[in-house]
């Protein structure tokens, strides 16, 4: 049974699709309709309908993978919306979390600042998004925050509360934010890496420009370099 990539078709040749409007991209719009409502519910204390605002925001992440690979709804704005979506989300929560008093602030800040730092170095070596592919711990990190977070909320509605929901949802927590340190200092040293094969590539043109420039300026120069 698989776990990772659920919906994937094995030796189906995926089509990319240019367009914006995919069933997936649709659902993924929805967890970001539903982040202001789970943010209003939990500011107010309603705990158990924030836990299922926030069950049902992080079913959807699962929800439009399954759908893109399994109907084959891959799109080029998912490849960016999806992770995007992610990551504000988590964010979101994570200092709602601790504005509320319901986690420590150690979870905002395991989020925010590798979030902020790969931000910053992206749009200094890209401009944007550098487009590499999410790995396998980036979707176990997503996966275990995903899961812990709403338990948070769980761990805090009556006839709940005192059970072992609590220590769960932070032992959860914790692995997933020591996991999106990893993964974020992962993407980090590959986003590095694809920006000097961009520019090495870069170069090379532009070394035989110079080159022509030079032999044909200096003819008898190039000649006796090349002796």
């Amino acid at each position: 049974m698989r776990v990772i990539d659920v919906g994937l078709r094995e030796g189906h040749e995926y089509r990319v699709r240019d367009t914006w409007l995919t069933v997936p991209n649709l659902i993924t719009l929805a967890r970001f309709a539903l982040v202001p409502v789970f943010v209003w519910l939990t500011v107010d204390g309603r705990h158990l309908d924030a836990f299922v605002i926030l069950a049902v925001l992080s079913g959807t992440d699962w929800v439009d993978g399954y759908v893109a690979r399994r109907f084959d709804m891959i799109s080029t704005v998912g490849r960016w919306l999806d992770p995007v979506a992610d990551r504000l989300s988590l964010l979101v929560v994570a200092v709602t979390f601790v504005a509320t008093g319901i986690a420590p602030l150690w979870l905002a800040l395991a989020i925010a600042i590798p979030d902020v730092v790969l931000a910053a170095v992206c749009l200094w070596l890209f401009g944007g998004s550098p487009d590499l592919p999410v790995t396998v711990l980036g979707k176990v990190r997503t996966a275990l925050l995903l899961v812990g977070t709403p338990l948070l909320l769980l761990a805090r509605v009556p006839g709940v509360d005192g059970g072992p929901w609590s220590g769960v949802a932070l032992a959860l927590v914790g692995a997933g934010c020591l996991l999106h340190i990893l993964a974020a200092g992962d993407y980090l040293v590959r986003a590095v890496g694809k920006a000097r094969g961009l520019r090495a590539v870069l170069e090379v043109p532009e070394r035989v420009a110079v080159g022509f420039a030079l032999a044909v300026t200096y003819p008898a120069a190039a000649r006796a370099a090349m002796v």
